[in-house]
């Protein structure tokens, strides 16, 4: 019997020997044609939980489905129709793009020239690099390659392991235009990424740290629900302003954000109070001014309550 959702987990849990607990009960479900965002740090579960799903590894507890098959039990239904793309590039580095893309099609039974169309707008920027190893391709390109692989057969499902890790912010964008049309043509994809930015580029994310989902929304009401005044700090001394900040009597939370720190108060403080407080600790250059709440503060204060 056919699932709601494209894809649905319930309580899945995972150890890897005695000392690490990968997953600890980890429900989500992703609807049908739904761009979802797996958004946490290194270690968090990411690849696990996606590893499961494309049942490459097996849960110790709990239940997933994609597409209403088990992952258990119609393992073979879901390897047919769904596409993987692994965090590490794991396509043949001897072969040529060409190659490579030929022969995943056979694999599944199906020609380039079938499902061209799913991939053209892809490989339209790989095909004057053709007849090149992918051993020799530059990042981004082989970023694309391994798209068209997991995509040659059209598959209904895409599951994409921090796909944009280690190429440079062009490419970042580049990708992210690709899922995006993508989503358009009715593929549901999940992807992981640590990126916090790329979390608002998705319809709804989970939080996922420690292996324990913190928060499951739309980008937008997780960043709404973000209550604490909110400042942006420099000084001179980026280390010792951080120490500094987390002493002063309404920090909640004091953190490293880009070139500033972001200072999180308990109630609202006219930042002259903040101002006076760093000049007595003797801080010069000095700049404070308000700040609007990201994910990534969202991430933080959900991490503080967990």
């Amino acid at each position: 019997m056919a699932n709601q959702y494209a894809i649905d987990v319930q309580n899945i849990s995972k150890r890897y020997g005695k000392q690490v607990l990968a997953l600890d009960e980890i429900s989500l479900h992703v609807h049908s044609g739904e761009l979802f965002g797996l958004i946490g740090p290194d270690g968090a579960g990411k690849t696990t939980l996606i590893r499961i799903l494309a049942t490459l590894l097996l849960a110790d507890s709990g239940q997933a489905s994609v597409n209403g098959w088990d992952v258990r039990k119609d393992y073979k239904k879901i390897r047919s129709n769904v596409g993987y793309m692994p965090g590490r590039f794991s396509l043949y580095q001897d072969l040529s793009v060409e190659e490579n893309l030929h022969f995943f099609a056979t694999i599944f039974g199906t020609t380039i020239e079938e499902n061209y169309e799913l991939i053209r707008e892809i490989y339209v920027q790989l095909e004057p690099f053709r007849t090149r190893k992918a051993g020799q391709l530059s990042g981004g390109m082989k970023q694309k390659l391994a798209l068209c692989c997991a995509l040659i057969h059209k598959p209904l499902v895409l599951f994409l392991d921090e796909p944009t890790t280690g190429v440079d912010a062009v490419s970042r964008q580049e990708f992210w235009e690709m899922l995006q049309r993508l989503r358009q043509k009715g593929i549901t994809i999940l992807v992981s990424t640590p990126y916090m930015d790329e979390a608002s580029l998705c319809e709804r994310v989970a939080l996922i740290q420690k292996g324990r989902i913190m928060s499951i929304d739309t980008p937008a009401n997780i960043v709404a629900g973000f209550d604490k005044p909110l400042l942006a700090v420099r000084t001179d001394n980026m280390y010792r302003l951080i120490n500094d900040l987390r002493q002063f009597e309404s920090t909640h939370s004091a953190y490293p954000f880009g070139d500033y720190a972001h200072l999180a108060l308990n109630g609202p403080i006219w930042p002259e109070a903040v101002h006076a407080f760093l000049a007595d600790k003797k801080h010069t250059g000095i700049e404070i001014k308000p700040a609007k709440a990201t994910i990534e503060d969202s991430f933080m204060e959900l991490m503080t309550k967990s």
